[in-house]
């Protein structure tokens, strides 16, 4: 099996998951992009636990559901964004203010849009997650 976007495939298996109302989630492949989004959504309270399973082959990650995502799904394309602009694709993704985040990649690594604002950086959009 070929996939083409791990992150995509991530997402949409822990939306369906979390819509079945399971506890926990498998994702393969592992790659680090999936490993940073699910880093950033731990640290927010959205997931539990997860860890990297080496299988021999390209790994997964075990992923413990906490039941706290109403929606999640990868922004495509990724859409280069000035640190002026982060409110616009707020409005465009997310179902209120403050409520829900972003996923930018920028230069520093993978954050929130709130953490890329704070610091001045702009970035590529990759995710939302409410």
């Amino acid at each position: 099996m070929v996939v083409s976007d791990p992150l995509a495939d991530a997402y949409s298996n822990i939306m369906n998951h979390e819509l079945l109302r399971k506890r926990e989630v498998i994702l393969r492949p592992a790659s680090k992009k999936v490993g940073a989004a699910l880093r950033i959504m731990q640290r927010l309270g959205y997931i539990g636990e997860f860890e990297f399973i080496d299988d021999g082959k390209a790994g997964m990650f075990r992923v413990e559901l906490l039941g706290r995502i109403n929606k999640c799904g990868v922004i495509k394309p990724h859409y280069a964004v000035k640190r002026t602009e982060f409110e616009y694709w707020e409005k465009r993704y997310l179902p209120a203010r403050q409520f829900g985040i972003l996923i930018v990649s920028t230069s520093k690594g993978f954050m929130t849009h709130r953490e890329a604002v704070e610091q001045g950086h702009g970035g590529r959009l990759i995710a939302y997650i409410y």
